[in-house]
C-alpha cells in the first residue's frame, strides 16, 4: 500500500490537527504515515502542547491536540519537526514532545516512495 506523507507548512493549530486526523486514518488502513512540520509549525509540538481548539475539541468528546498526538504516533506515526524552523523559532530539542524526531525537508523527501502520496497542509 503506497504511504501517506504530510507537510504542515503554517503554525496552525486546525491545520496540524486535521493532518493528525488523516495520518491516523491511513495508519489505522494499514499504510506507513508520516508528518513533517515545516518552518514556524515547528511551534505546534513544543511542551506543553497545546492549541485554541483544545476546549471545543474536549467539550465535544474529542482528543486535545497533545491527546491527539500521543494516539496517532502510538498507532505508528511518525511526526519529524524542521531543525530549520526550531531555530527560527527559537525553540531546541528538549522541548519537543518525546518521540519527535528532527530533521530537514530533504531527508524528508528522499523517503518518498514513488508510489506514495504527499500533503500539504
Amino acid at each position: 500500500m503506497p504511504g501517506l506523507n504530510i507537510i504542515v507548512a503554517s503554525a496552525d493549530g486546525e491545520r496540524f490537527y486535521a493532518a493528525l486526523e488523516t495520518a491516523a486514518a491511513a495508519a489505522a488502513l494499514g499504510r506507513t504515515a508520516r508528518i513533517f512540520l515545516q518552518g514556524p509549525a515547528a511551534a505546534l509540538l513544543h511542551t506543553p502542547v497545546a492549541f485554541a481548539g483544545d476546549l471545543a475539541r474536549r467539550a465535544a468528546g474529542q482528543p486535545d491536540l497533545g491527546s491527539l498526538i500521543a494516539e496517532a504516533m502510538a498507532m505508528g506515526v511518525r511526526l519529524t519537526v524542521c531543525q530549520s524552523g526550531m531555530v527560527l523559532i527559537g525553540m531546541t530539542a528538549s522541548e519537543l514532545v518525546p518521540q519527535v524526531r528532527t530533521g530537514g525537508l530533504v531527508s524528508f523527501m528522499a523517503e518518498i516512495g514513488d508510489a506514495d502520496r504527499l500533503m500539504v497542509y
